[in-house]
């Protein structure tokens, strides 16, 4: 029996794979907006009824999708802090390396980029399954700063006072070891880090920014400064 449950259960899995597949091929060809599950399973060759069984709704496919693509971009930030940490080099050269993972992935994977990081999906509705995935490249982030703060090399600006309340907020909820006067610079760099990737990637550089290696570098360092990082 247990033979048997196993080789369903493979079988599962290759199927399940090969749907996500071929859903990301219509995600290159037409856009989430346009994802079909019947397009999907006609292209397969699978009776409609039969890829209800994996995915039983759109909905439930492109969460499987967002969280996929979540995770692997997370997954390329965390390892290139994990070799950063590991080679002892400095907190800039950590930062530095989790940012040009990310763009790296993102430029590798336009069209999952866009999924998480582009316009929303029309009728979609993330669930909380994604919240966990889509934290991954901010906590990396954050264990960049939360290092250089246990470091003591940690230079922040002054919070501006009408700021104290919200900024204290964040850090209980986001980075309980960092002081309050990281919160903004942290939210900010956060969001202004997958502005400059999302320009690069939807074409928004072109003619503007040559080489975008060199610039992605230094306005990586930029933003690098404003949270506090030494050396930025």
């Amino acid at each position: 029996m247990s033979t048997v449950r196993g080789a369903r259960e493979r079988a599962r899995i290759e199927i399940t794979a090969a749907i996500k597949d071929e859903a990301k091929k219509q995600l290159a060809a037409e856009g989430a907006a346009k994802l079909s599950l019947r397009a999907v399973a006609r292209e397969l060759g699978m009776a409609s009824s039969a890829l209800y069984r994996y995915f039983p709704s759109r909905d439930e496919l492109l969460t499987a999708l967002i969280v996929d693509a979540y995770d692997s971009v997370g997954a390329a930030a965390e390892a290139a802090h994990r070799a950063a940490r590991a080679e002892d080099a400095p907190h800039l050269a950590r930062w530095l390396a989790v940012t040009r993972a990310v763009r790296g992935w993102a430029l590798a994977h336009p069209h999952e980029y866009a999924l998480i990081y582009g316009s929303p999906v029309p009728g979609y509705t993330a669930p909380r399954a994604t919240i966990g995935p889509a934290a991954r490249v901010g906590l990396v982030l954050i264990a960049v700063v939360v290092d250089a703060h246990r470091a003591d090399a940690l230079t922040l600006p002054p919070l501006a006072g009408d700021l104290r309340d919200e900024a204290e907020r964040m850090v209980t909820d986001i980075a309980p070891d960092l002081p309050p006067e990281a919160a903004t610079p942290l939210i900010a760099a956060w969001s202004q880090l997958f502005g400059l990737i999302s320009f690069e990637v939807f074409g928004q550089f072109h003619r503007v920014v040559e080489n975008r290696e060199v610039f992605f570098r230094e306005a990586a360092t930029a933003l690098a400064r404003t949270v506090g990082l030494p050396g930025a």
